[in-house]
């Protein structure tokens, strides 16, 4: 055997073990999509079979937390925050003993 005939078997050799790091990636990548799309049906089939609850309870917030926000703005503002001009503001700031 020369040399030429060794570098070629080691050629087949090394070609042959990417053919099977290959395989056991795509054996790999195949197990994890799998395994990710029954985890993902097992979800979508809990979240079914129990809409109400969630729904329900989203709808209640909002709805609340919308009309104490809409009463608290009215209810808080005062007459002292109506628009003024600034050099009022200024002089206020000023003798409230604020300096910038």
């Amino acid at each position: 055997m020369t040399n030429d005939d060794n570098s070629r078997t080691a050629a087949r050799a090394g070609a042959q073990e990417t053919d099977n790091a290959r395989a056991e990636r795509e054996a790999a990548a195949k197990a994890a999509l799998d395994n990710m799309a029954r985890l993902r049906a097992l979800r979508l089939a809990r979240e079914a079979a129990e809409p109400q609850r969630t729904t329900a309870t989203k709808s209640k917030r909002t709805k609340t937390a919308g009309a104490k926000t809409a009463g608290a703005k009215s209810s808080t503002r005062k007459a002292d925050d109506r628009s003024r001009p600034l050099s009022e503001w200024l002089a206020e700031q000023q003798s409230g003993g604020r300096r910038t």
